[in-house]
């Protein structure tokens, strides 16, 4: 090992054993640890708020159903979402598609 090498080896080291590294790693675990609860949130009234509105309709497009599913249930379940989404979307699937007319090109 050269000098220069040595030298490296030891800031990095230093670096790595300082306290400010460590509240610095600490610190932007907890922001993301905020944002994904956030998010998990967001996600949860959203889902929550749309599913009720369905079933309150009595009918879901397959637009609606596949957004719903798609950019929300699923990104939800894999970030650790609880069970009342899971009864929602259980209601939610049971609903009949129904027929969008902007889709389907009637008016």
């Amino acid at each position: 090992m050269t000098a220069f090498q040595a030298a490296l080896f030891g800031v990095i080291t230093t670096f790595i054993a300082s306290s400010g590294f460590w509240t610095y790693l600490l610190a932007r675990r907890d922001k993301t640890s905020s944002s994904s609860k956030l998010l998990l949130g967001l996600a949860h009234d959203r889902i929550i708020h749309l599913g009720l509105r369905y079933i309150n309709e009595g009918g879901i497009s397959r637009e609606a159903y596949e957004d719903l599913h798609k950019f929300l249930y699923v990104p939800y379940k894999k970030m650790g979402g609880n069970g009342t989404v899971d009864r929602i979307m259980e209601e939610v699937e049971k609903l009949p598609i129904l027929t969008n007319r902007y889709v389907s090109g009637e008016k």
